[in-house]
């Protein structure tokens, strides 16, 4: 981009900032979210009064399958993933988000069997909850491109309430997470968590116990 176009670029920002200041741009950011809500609503299986999805998703599939809670808000750029097939084969999905829940903007939910999370999840960005993978870790599929890879799972995936999970948290397929419990940024949970827990690391451990 020439220093010309950044330079024009610039000025009409500035000029923006003095006709619609940050509180204005703010409600027009909301409304135009729930304008999308509004459109995608009829799409899920259930959609609470008061929730939620930001403008604008980046993936959205089997919506029919999954459940958002009164005045629950996802962020924009989120994936909810709710696959019935893949590659052939047939699955019975169900994605379910509780009341109340603030999940941050990039958050990936991919379900081939089951994620039940309660409610008032508070999440940072980018977090992944998934329960499943793409293929089993043998040496014929790591021969092959993982997206022709079956999706497998090793188990549902449930999350307590009231549940803290930092930036770029990944909760694995199989894995358990108690009422209350804290996960530290950049964690990869591969085994349950206890409630009233605070845990972090690659894989997360507990740190400290209520």
């Amino acid at each position: 981009m020439s220093k010309l176009i950044k330079r024009i670029a610039d000025c009409i920002g500035l000029i923006l900032s003095y006709i619609m200041p940050l509180p204005l741009s703010a409600s027009l950011r909301a409304f135009m979210n729930y304008m999308y809500s509004g459109y995608l609503r009829r799409r899920f299986s259930k959609f609470g009064c008061g929730a939620s999805v930001g403008y604008k998703a980046i993936n959205l599939r089997g919506l029919k399958y999954i459940t958002i809670g009164e005045k629950t808000e996802i962020g924009k750029h989120a994936q909810l993933t709710a696959w019935d097939h893949y590659n052939g084969d047939s699955f019975s999905p169900e994605i379910t988000i509780g009341a109340n829940c603030l999940i941050r903007e990039g958050v990936h939910i991919s379900a081939i069997q089951s994620i039940k999370i309660g409610d008032n999840l508070l999440t940072g960005s980018n977090v992944l909850i998934t329960d499943n993978s793409h293929g089993p870790f043998t040496s014929d599929q790591l021969k092959t491109h993982p997206r022709q890879r079956p999706l497998v799972s090793k188990g549902p995936v449930a999350i307590g309430n009231n549940v803290w999970l930092g930036n770029n948290v990944c909760i694995m397929p199989g894995v358990t997470i108690g009422d209350g419990a804290i996960v530290g940024a950049n964690s990869v949970v591969t085994h349950d968590i206890p409630s009233y827990t605070i845990a972090a690391g690659v894989p997360a451990q507990i740190i400290k116990r209520q």
